[in-house]
């Protein structure tokens, strides 16, 4: 058979696309670099940028509930067990819940080694910031989180925003047509051509990312000054670092013992991230592109579809290490520190608070200053002292949040058997480049070798419609 190809590999007459993605990136970093500059140098007219940098995560955010949807009702309506999703789902909160205490003891630790508060005083200026937190942080109970979930209507969930509603309507949706046998396959390959038009919407909108976060960080910048950057110097350094320490010893060894992946490998292959969420200190703006890239490297949809989007609300490592020291360092700044046993109750609380509180931006802070008001309001005042670095450390919490978020994924194809090793291997060596242009793999003449799906001996099932690279290459010999 001559001129076969193998999945991945183009064919002997094809010449592939040249990446022209890498000078959008290259384009954002000098952005980044400039919006630094500007930030330091005209800070006033630095704040004035903030829109643009809100309106380019606006532009991302808006995609987010139609890829989710897309994905997970894909994913679920062609596998046929329903059980096989909730294995996943209670493999997922019971590893979410996990590293949560994890990282809680680990912020608890080095905040008590390191005293972060010591020598930091306390402004009246700062008094009634922490106040205004307190007051946003405790309007949303656990109740009203709970009922959240429910879209108030079918279609809702895809205008207001919210990521576990999306969920629950996909989740429906794809057991529906689960149930539905082979009279539910077209509306699957409608589902697949909608996925594909979404996924390059997006493709297009991340041509603007130069500009968005150079508004972004230009006004973190201005707004936070050099000034406040060296009072704080020591809880911001030892938040990096206890991030740092969690993603690469914690993440670093589970990836390595059960998935048999490098850690730094895989924070490579998902670098575009990393850059998109430093500019705009949200996680959220990477959250389609890691569903995407997920896929590509070799998990299946029905464990990247739910494990994802839950990891978004309840996986938040980043927030746990932030809560931590920052309750640490207030109490120490306020001359009021807190016995192991207090701490340990207000975090528990916290852990719980913080559920749903996914990558957006202060959603930590406000987080924060709610449980304070509830467990010592004597040291609400206090929040208002790392209110001028909290967008500093925002970036810390998103980016240790998404990494928690991709090695969750990781993990949970490997316990669940729906991951294609070999590929994963292929894809982190740059055998197989993960397509810029549209987002998805064996579409459009692309020789992905993955469409979505994977072969039955990676124990997973691609959409009926799609199909495989196998086919793609018997169809040229």
């Amino acid at each position: 058979m001559t001129g076969a190809t193998i999945p991945g590999q183009a064919g002997p007459d094809v010449k592939p696309r040249r990446d022209r993605t890498h000078f959008l990136y290259l384009a954002v970093v000098v952005a980044v670099v400039l919006g630094i500059v500007l930030g330091l140098t005209a800070p006033d007219v630095a704040k004035e940028l903030k829109p643009i940098g809100t309106a380019f995560v606006g532009l991302i955010k808006m995609m987010i509930s139609p890829i989710i949807f897309c994905t997970i009702v894909l994913g679920i309506g062609s596998v046929r067990k329903a059980a096989k999703v909730g294995k996943v789902g209670g493999l997922a909160i019971g590893y979410f819940v996990t590293m949560s205490f994890v990282a809680l003891a680990i912020g608890l630790v080095v905040g008590n080694v390191i005293h972060p508060g010591g020598g930091v005083e306390l402004t009246e200026a700062a008094k009634g910031v922490g106040q205004e937190q307190a007051a946003a942080g405790s309007e949303t109970t656990m109740t009203d989180f709970l009922l959240g979930i429910i879209p108030t209507t079918l279609v809702s969930a895809f205008t207001e925003g919210v990521v576990l509603q999306t969920l629950l309507v996909a989740l429906l949706a794809g057991f529906a047509l689960q149930t539905m046998g082979r009279s539910g396959e077209p509306i699957l390959r409608g589902v697949e051509h909608i996925q594909r038009l979404v996924f390059r919407i997006l493709a297009m909108i991340m041509w603007a990312a130069p500009v968005g976060a150079f508004g972004a960080i230009a006004a973190v910048v201005g707004e936070t000054g050099v000034d406040a950057l060296k009072a704080l110097a020591a809880i911001m350094i030892g938040f990096y670092l206890t991030c740092a320490l969690f993603v690469l010893v914690v993440l670093g060894t589970l990836v390595r013992v059960v998935a048999k992946v490098n850690l730094f490998s895989l924070l490579k292959y998902l670098g575009r991230e990393f850059l998109l969420i430093f500019s705009t200190s949200s996680s959220e703006s990477a959250l389609p592109r890691l569903i995407a890239k997920m896929e590509h490297l070799g998990v299946s949809r029905p464990v990247v579809g739910i494990t994802v989007p839950t990891g978004y609300s309840f996986n938040l490592d980043g927030t746990m290490i932030y809560l931590t020291m920052a309750s640490l360092f207030i109490a120490e700044a306020m001359g009021d520190p807190m016995t192991v046993g207090q701490q340990i109750t207000l975090l528990l609380f916290m852990m719980v608070a913080s559920k749903g509180a996914a990558g957006v931006t202060g959603a930590g802070l406000a987080t924060l200053a709610g449980a304070l008001q509830s467990h010592k309001p004597d040291l609400v005042d206090g929040v208002g002292m790392i209110v001028g670095i909290d967008r500093f450390m925002s970036e810390a919490r998103a980016l240790t949040n998404f990494a928690g978020n991709a090695v969750a994924t990781l993990l949970i194809g490997t316990w669940t058997k729906e991951v294609d090793k070999d590929r994963v291997q292929r894809v982190l060596a740059g055998e197989l480049p993960f397509d810029e242009r549209t987002l998805l793999d064996g579409h459009e003449g692309h020789d992905g070798g993955h469409d979505g799906g994977h072969d039955a001996s990676a124990g997973t099932a691609g959409p009926p419609a799609a199909s495989s690279g196998d086919d793609k290459a018997l169809a040229r010999s």
